[in-house]
């Protein structure tokens, strides 16, 4: 796959959750046996082996679950009735085994608990799985770093996570501020309407990452110790190069 061999290990599905209209979860139990094969840092992903029209296919999902947690979750979204996530969804119970990889991947961050970061995320779409992953590690693991999330999608019925993300934002008030914006849903306040894009990232950084409480000569975008962005390619392209 892709040039390397990978090894598969049968997961129990724990749990299997819907998500919205077009996105699922699934939760995966580890035994024992499996703790060290299945460790893994936030942000890494695991590839799944199955069945699609009598083939095998094998195919890549974020981690949604912290090493903390103990378990692998995943987010994944349904593109069509003929996707592979579909067939998916559609043949995978609670309680049956799915052939997992070992998690992989270089969207990491080293940890640094005694430091005070300002950390940023833009996430559009199912691009919010491996930032709720980062998010809920770094909330757990560093006491003083304070995160800032910009969550888009086409309208809240498309927004996943929604439930998780509110009560971290009440469990951690003052370190995770949260705000989400709608391509195709109109907004009360327009701000908070369109694309995550480089246009948008100016208005964010003149209208919320201006002031800083702990540093009246600075602003918070000034203070900005890392990005951490994901979701559609040209998204990624567009906030990157505006960010850096």
């Amino acid at each position: 796959y892709k040039g390397k061999p990978i090894e598969f290990h049968p997961l129990k599905i724990a749990k299997k959750q819907d998500l919205t209209k077009n996105t699922f979860a699934l939760e995966f139990d580890i035994p024992e046996a499996f703790v060290e094969i299945f460790s893994f840092e936030a942000g890494q992903f695991v590839s799944i082996l199955f069945e699609v029209d009598g083939k095998e296919s094998i195919h890549d999902y974020s981690i949604t679950s912290a090493p903390f947690e103990k378990n692998i979750s995943l987010g994944i979204k349904i593109n069509s009735a003929e996707s592979s996530a579909a067939q998916l969804y559609k043949n995978c119970q609670e309680g049956d085994f799915l052939w997992v990889s070992k998690p992989s991947g270089r969207f990491t961050l080293v940890s640094k608990p005694s430091e005070f970061r300002t950390i940023l995320g833009f996430a559009a779409g199912i691009g919010i799985t491996p930032i709720l992953s980062h998010f809920k590690n770094i909330l757990h693991k560093e006491p003083r770093t304070r995160l800032f999330l910009f969550y888009g999608n086409k309208s809240s019925q498309d927004l996943a996570y929604r439930e998780t993300l509110d009560n971290l934002a009440e469990k951690y008030g003052e370190r995770l501020q949260i705000f989400y914006f709608y391509s195709q849903e109109k907004t009360e306040n327009s701000f908070f309407y369109g694309r995550l894009d480089e246009k948008k990232l100016n208005l964010i950084i003149n209208q919320i990452l201006h002031l800083d409480d702990t540093d009246e000569e600075s602003t918070i975008w000034d203070a900005v110790d890392e990005v951490l962005i994901c979701g559609k390619g040209e998204m990624i392209k567009s906030l990157a190069n505006a960010c850096y």
